[in-house]
């Protein structure tokens, strides 16, 4: 059991994810090093199967749909059969450490003079749609996502969430500013996809270039290429290896869920930031959380899940760098409101992670 004086109340670990069924979307894994990737969409017909699912009559749904929240498998419906694991092959792009740990900057969109790297993931655990919140990160590829691990991947039933999409700046009623961007690849830490380890709750999603639906003629929706997603919204940087009690930071997401009290002070429609607070160590023997870092002064409510922790943020800009992501929300005192969320230590490791994604490409063009 966790201690009293740091609990997590039965909200913050419901069911949200479930057992997945198979998906025809996710082809291989890849590990190297401590690394493992899934695909995702690889080909254009993947895409547009993905698009498909992702009408805009669908996204005007969105508010419906579950904020995913970490917390114990539930019994699949009766139509789901699990897939086998995928295969794993050795990578062919590793990391040296030393490039991994190095700080990566923050990138500005190449038509604007402020970024608006912060959203929505929108996907589907078994018969269910989920989103939780996300953020552009600054890369090689100029198509990387940050989440949570537990927004991208089931690790009970070794599967990945399918039709996982990306929608920076969302608006209120299904509105997709800045494009759709269909999830490519999975890049998370072994240990996540292997046992469920609350140390890296942590995933970098590559993604396709983007596209919106635009009205035709006579009815129905067409896609049309809107580029890259680091092009059009921008990228936070990176920062590993911060010592916690060391900095600041600041986090941003959609929360929504409801207070240990039962009010809902959020609704999922606005990004919202817990300012600039102190970070600390904490650790839940319970899910296998050894490295946590805990941001204090925060009552963020599940949809949180995978908003970015930024150091340095320049509000003016947009942009600062990456030092986590929200993984665990947290009512320490027992009281009716969540006080603090926390996220895994991003340390060099980390960093490999996030370089493989950034090392992946995609097609040139949405068709």
């Amino acid at each position: 059991m966790i201690p009293r004086a740091r609990h997590m109340v039965a909200a913050a670990l419901s069911s949200a994810l479930l057992m997945l069924p198979a998906f025809t979307g996710v082809a291989s894994a890849e590990r190297d090093s401590q690394v493992f990737a899934v695909a995702l969409a690889k080909t254009s017909v993947d895409v547009k199967r993905v698009a498909d699912y992702w009408t805009p009559e669908q996204l005007k749904k969105a508010d419906s749909y579950s904020p995913a929240t970490p917390g114990a498998a539930a019994t699949p419906a009766p139509s789901s059969t699990p897939a086998a694991s995928a295969p794993a092959t050795q990578a062919t792009s590793p990391v040296t450490r030393a490039i991994a740990a190095q700080p990566v900057a923050p990138a500005l969109p190449r038509k604007r003079s402020a970024a608006t790297t912060m959203g929505k993931v929108f996907f589907r655990f078994g018969d269910k749609e989920y989103w939780c919140s996300a953020s552009a990160i600054a890369a090689k590829n100029h198509s990387v996502v940050a989440t949570a691990g537990h927004c991208a991947y089931d690790p009970r039933q070794a599967k990945a969430a399918e039709f996982w999409i990306f929608v920076p700046n969302p608006g209120p009623n299904g509105e997709t500013p800045d494009g759709i961007y269909v999830g490519s690849s999975i890049s998370m830490h072994e240990d996540w996809s292997g046992k469920g380890d609350y140390d890296f709750d942590y995933a970098f999603v590559t993604v396709h270039r983007g596209f919106k639906w635009v009205a035709k003629d006579g009815g129905g929706y067409v896609m049309q290429d809107v580029g890259r997603l680091q092009d059009n919204v921008g990228g936070q940087g990176i920062e590993l290896n911060k010592k916690p009690g060391t900095y600041s930071a600041v986090a941003f997401g959609y929360p929504a869920g409801a207070q240990p009290d039962g009010s809902t002070p959020f609704n999922g429609k606005k990004l919202e930031m817990c300012g600039a607070g102190p970070t600390r160590w904490t650790s839940a023997v319970s899910i296998d959380l050894q490295k946590g870092v805990q941001l204090l002064s925060c009552d963020f409510s599940p949809g949180a899940s995978g908003g970015p922790w930024l150091i340095g943020y320049n509000g003016d800009r947009g942009l600062g760098s990456l030092n986590g992501i929200n993984s665990l929300t947290w009512n320490r005192d027992a009281k009716g409101w969540y006080d603090a969320v926390s996220c895994p230590y991003f340390d060099t490791t980390t960093g490999e992670v996030y370089r493989r994604a950034a090392a992946l490409t995609t097609p040139s063009k949405v068709t």
